[in-house]
């Protein structure tokens, strides 16, 4: 029986918790150094050992990115990239091996048609959504659409959620619920949030889904310590800062693949 989108999210969580480990998520945004350079990039990633590969769509107000993804971003939307570009890179991912997921604010989904976003997803094999800035009490529209064409809506808790928001987001989300380590812009940070550990205990109280950690993780030793107590380590801008200081797209391809061994290395040595 062939497997719905999401269920593909939950299987390469399955997979690595069966070798004792945390799952690898890895971040990039379409378009970015171009399309094709973002299609090697990624894939190239989901080779090197990145379990799961999330998209970035580029917006013009990036609120809650950090100065790394949004120089990123911002080169992306110069260079033209359409929502076409990214559903080309989550096909292209897919075709790797890896679930791919795009990350993106509500705004461009809405004006692009909410249920022919996850049509358009789904065919492109993407497995899901990522919405920052979309609660799930004002989702339920992207609630229907990803039930009907079977995705994931991954949605984020922080450690200021109360519990009963906890509860609320957690009950909505499918795949994995994504958590972030700490309140503010994502960034590669010197140090994980110590409330990272609390954060995870406090969601599992409320769900079965995997928990996976991001903001902030952007070396191997930083991968094991959080995969000492999540199910999945997320890791953005520490890729895309590769990508900034490649000398051109093969470098940053090669730069970005070195990172995500790396991170395969970390994930599996949770201290």
């Amino acid at each position: 029986m062939t497997r719905s989108p999401a269920a593909r999210v939950g299987a390469a969580f399955e997979r690595a918790t069966a070798e004792r480990r945390a799952a690898l998520v890895g971040y990039l945004p379409a378009g970015f150094p171009s399309v094709d350079g973002a299609i090697g990039a990624a894939t190239a990633m989901a080779r090197a050992g990145a379990d799961i590969v999330e998209i970035g769509l580029p917006y013009s107000d990036p609120l809650m990115d950090g100065p790394v993804i949004q120089e990123a971003v911002h080169r992306a939307l110069e260079g033209g990239v359409h929502v076409t570009d990214v559903l080309r890179t989550v096909e292209a991912v897919t075709t790797a091996g890896a679930p791919a997921l795009v990350m993106t604010y509500w705004n461009p989904v809405d004006r692009y048609g909410v249920a022919a976003f996850a049509r358009d997803l789904a065919d492109a094999g993407g497995c899901g959504l990522i919405t920052p800035d979309l609660p799930p009490d004002e989702a339920g529209p992207w609630l229907d659409a990803a039930t009907a064409f079977g995705l994931a809506p991954v949605f984020l808790v922080a450690p200021s959620s109360s519990d009963e928001r906890i509860k609320l987001i957690t009950a909505a989300c499918g795949g994995f619920v994504y958590a972030a380590s700490v309140m503010g812009i994502t960034g590669a940070r010197a140090a994980v949030s110590g409330a990272a550990a609390g954060l995870v205990e406090r969601v599992r109280q409320y769900t079965k889904l995997p928990v996976a950690v991001g903001l902030g993780v952007s070396t191997g030793a930083q991968a094991a310590e959080v995969a000492s107590y999540a199910d999945g380590v997320i890791v953005g801008s520490a890729f895309v800062q590769r990508l900034l200081r490649a000398s051109d797209e093969d470098a940053g391809r090669l730069a970005v693949a070195d990172l995500a061994a790396e991170l395969a290395v970390g994930v599996r040595q949770a201290v």
